[in-house]
Order: structure tokens, then sequence, then C-alpha cells
């Protein structure tokens, strides 16, 4: 391996996973998608999902989060989200940014004196054991 150096500044060197973290998040990830659970996933039904639970319309999230509400396998999936620091869409009826669950979400720039009823997010209830993951 030639290491090449940028202005006479060699490259600082970049953190690599251990085998054994490498191991154990392949593992993780493995295990998420053998669940049971994904196979009664009210999103599998959904066209064009996709698009729908990764998007960052107001609308579109609220109709992914409406889907997660009804959906058999709403606590694993979210369960599974949070363990494997998903960074972005929505999982379990929670929005997620930056593997963080927000709890809010609102359009850009200057918010509105009264809040639109559109612009308003569906709240989907956290199972009681993974709500010490989400604080």
């Amino acid at each position: 391996m030639t290491i090449v150096q940028i202005n006479g500044v060699p490259p600082s060197p970049q953190p690599t996973p251990s085998s054994e973290e490498t191991v154990a998040a392949a593992a993780l990830l493995s295990e998420a998608f053998a669940q049971p659970w994904w196979t009664q996933a009210a999103c599998r039904e959904v066209p064009e999902a996709g698009d729908l639970f990764f998007s960052e319309e107001l609308p579109d999230i609220a109709a992914a989060k409406r889907i997660c509400m009804s959906c058999p396998a709403m606590a694993e999936c979210l369960e599974g989200a949070l363990l494997r620091g998903e960074p972005a869409g929505v999982w379990g009826g929670q929005l997620f940014h930056n593997g963080k669950v927000l709890t809010q979400k609102r359009r850009r720039g200057r918010p509105p004196k009264n809040p639109r009823p559109e612009d308003q997010l569906p709240q989907v209830p956290v199972p009681e054991h993974l709500q010490r993951l989400i604080a």
C-alpha cells in the first residue's frame, strides 16, 4: 500500500472497526431481516413504500406513520431500527434523522403563528420496553 502525502502532510489514520465489531454488526443486520416479523409488516403491501417511508414531505411522513399505527410488527420494527441506528426514514411509527428519533418535524422556513392542521404528524406511542432506548 502506498501512502500519498498532500502538501507534505501525511493522511490522518482512519478508524477501522475491529473484526469483532464488523462480525457483530453483520450478525445484527442479518438477524433483523431474518426475523418472522418482517413477513407481517404492513409496509410490505404498500406500493412505492421506499418513496413514502423515506420522504422529507410532511404528508408522506404522516401517511407512513398512519400505516405503522396498525402494523402488527411495529414494536419489532422500531426495536430493530434503534439497534441498527437507522439514519433516516419512518421505522416502527417513529421518524428517524441521523440515527435519532425526531419527536416533531416542521416545514422549511419560518414557522407559522398558527400551526396548520395538515402539518400535524400522528403521534404513534412507543412501546414501554423501548422508551429507554429513545430517551
